[in-house]
């Protein structure tokens, strides 16, 4: 007996994404084009739905939609192990402490702008507006 049909509707709602993220997941590459109903619907195996939550998992983790599908090939390629899935994601948390490390130095530049500021007179004294205006220029860079 054939498996149950399901139009891009229902997959949309079943896995919580809509379905321009569905169609354009199709045109990434990520899901496998689907075969049409004579109608031009879409038509989906339902093991579809648990595909696009891996998918929107893997980006909640912050893997870019490149990474995902590096992730869905490992995952199919009987040839490669979990160390190529944890390398993956090892890379992924390496990526996650520069990115920290980046915003921990905005953090601290604005936290030297708002200590700065006395909130007194116009806004055209503001030493946070100066700063954004007239910013110093970075080490070792000419202006």
């Amino acid at each position: 007996m054939d498996e149950e049909r399901l139009r891009i509707g229902e997959i949309a709602a079943q896995s919580g994404v809509n379905v321009q993220t569905i169609r354009y997941y199709e045109r990434r590459g990520l899901l496998k084009k689907p075969n049409r109903r004579p109608s031009g619907y879409r038509e989906y195996l339902p093991d579809v739905v648990r595909l696009i939550r891996f998918i929107k998992r893997a980006q909640e983790l912050g893997f870019t939609l490149k990474e995902v599908q590096e992730l869905l090939w490992l995952r199919e390629d009987r040839d490669a192990s979990s160390w190529d899935v944890r390398a993956a994601a090892n890379a992924k948390i390496k990526d996650i402490d520069t990115k920290m490390e980046s915003l921990g130095a905005v953090r601290r530049a604005l936290q030297v702008l708002v200590a700065s500021c006395n909130c007194e007179g116009s806004t055209r004294e503001c030493p946070i507006l100066e700063s954004l205006e007239n910013p110093k220029p970075k080490k070792g860079v000419k202006p």
